[in-house]
């Protein structure tokens, strides 16, 4: 396989024959199938994976926080990549990289340093998986029209939430097949995972469009006037500072509660826990609540354009809160001489992601119709997914540290204390544009 650019009837790294054009369904569920399993396995297995290890909540949260920083950080180099190849070279070439990346975290896990290498591997691949995120939705936006994007919106969301099962459901289980609390397990799960990337890069070889091209500046000086631009204007929306701070504080209890909980359902019992093996959390916390998130997102999306935005956006803030009630429940009737059933778990463990899903859209749907409307929409989107990104990075780190002091009773107890700003941040939401 080489390098080869030109439009020629063979295929090419950078793209297929131009005389054959694939169906959408060839490419965009496996596309984003093969974007929602890197982040997936950064954000979360990771943390499964010290956790089994025997790491502490704070080292684990303080050292995955940092590296989820990548993701928000997409928008200062996404006009690079459109300068020169194609949208689809740079996929490809991510998700090969990352193959490789998760070949290298595998063998290197017997290491004595291994959790050192392992997390410089992770920053590697946390901006590769950003970068291939970046292009893939290039490639979605140029090459759909509106009616075929807004078409495939669902199966595109469908796919992303695939992958994450797979990393957090099967990747998981692999591990926990072939043994609990051992390097060796764990190591063949990522070359598990690796081999799936592989695959998934061959197989998009064949037939991933290029994603069409977008105006190229002649410069680098003329990219940085234009982000310098965008940044302007952004700034410039009116209310853009209530409206920013509703991006802040909306989210701010989910900062907590992201990366802490499935922790707490891994913890010892004797750690005030839920005591879940990996298989049985890869079933509650990566099959089912993945699944249910989905429907919450889709019935959460279903019910504002019923009820319109700007009415539904309190209530949506008590969706995304109140179900947080179960962590505090879970951590104050569960005790060594008497674990909790998996029945139980995973009914409150479902109720929390279903309520958390069913309001977060109202999130999204803010930022896409309230802040990022004008000259530099798509851009301006991509500031606000980045700045709420962002804002997660303080509350996961200190989450482990936080819970490693007081426990896991009072934890949770913050928590529900940690919702109040966003109930606040609902009520008082500015609404520039005309729903």
């Amino acid at each position: 396989m080489t390098l080869n650019t030109s439009d020629n009837n063979s295929p090419t790294l950078s793209g297929t024959s131009p005389a054959k054009k694939m169906h959408p369904l060839m490419w965009v569920p496996s596309a984003y199938f093969t974007m929602g399993i890197p982040f997936a396995l950064v954000i979360w297995v990771t943390g499964t994976m010290f956790k089994d290890l025997g790491h502490s909540d704070g080292e684990i949260t303080m050292t995955i926080a940092s590296i989820s920083i990548a993701w928000s950080l997409k928008p200062f180099w996404a006009a690079f990549l459109d300068m020169w190849k194609t949208k689809k070279f740079f996929v490809l070439c991510m998700e090969f990289l990352m193959a490789g990346l998760l070949a290298i975290m595998a063998f290197c896990l017997p290491l004595p340093n291994y959790f050192q290498v392992v997390v410089g591997v992770m920053w590697i691949m946390a901006f590769a998986s950003a970068s291939q995120d970046i292009c893939v939705d290039g490639i979605y936006l140029t090459e759909l029209d509106k009616p075929s994007q807004a078409k495939y919106i669902g199966i595109q969301g469908v796919g992303w939430n695939v992958g994450r099962i797979f990393s957090t459901a099967a990747v998981v289980a692999v591990a926990g097949m072939l043994g609990q609390g051992e390097k060796s397990s764990w190591a063949i799960a990522l070359l598990f995972a690796g081999g799936v990337m592989l695959v998934m890069g061959l197989y998009h070889y064949f037939v991933l469009p290029k994603g069409a091209s977008t105006t190229r500046p002649e410069s680098g000086k003329e990219v940085m006037n234009t982000f310098w631009d965008t940044m302007v204007d952004f700034f410039k929306k009116p209310q853009i500072i209530g409206m920013l701070t509703f991006v802040f504080l909306f989210r701010l209890a989910e900062g907590l509660l992201l990366m802490e909980g499935p922790l707490f359902m891994q913890a010892p019992l004797e750690e005030g826990g839920l005591g879940l093996s990996l298989m049985q959390k890869s079933i509650i916390d990566g099959t089912i609540s993945t699944t249910v998130s989905l429907a919450g997102g889709i019935l959460g999306g279903w019910f504002i354009s019923k009820h319109g935005l700007k009415r539904s956006l309190f209530f949506m803030a008590i969706c995304v809160n109140v179900p947080n009630l179960c962590y505090v429940y879970l951590s104050y009737t569960v005790t060594p001489e008497a674990p909790l059933s998996l029945w139980t778990i995973g009914s409150l463990v479902t109720i929390e992601k279903f309520g958390y899903s069913f309001g977060f859209v109202s999130n999204m749907l803010y930022m896409m119709q309230q802040i990022s409307p004008g000259k530099y929409h798509m851009a301006h989107y991509a500031f606000c997914t980045a700045l709420m990104n962002l804002v997660l990075v303080p509350t996961q780190a200190a989450s482990g540290l936080i819970a490693d002091h007081v426990g896991y009773k009072v934890y949770f107890l913050i928590v529900m204390a940690a919702t109040i700003p966003s109930f606040i941040a609902a009520w008082f939401a500015p609404f520039p544009q005309e729903e």
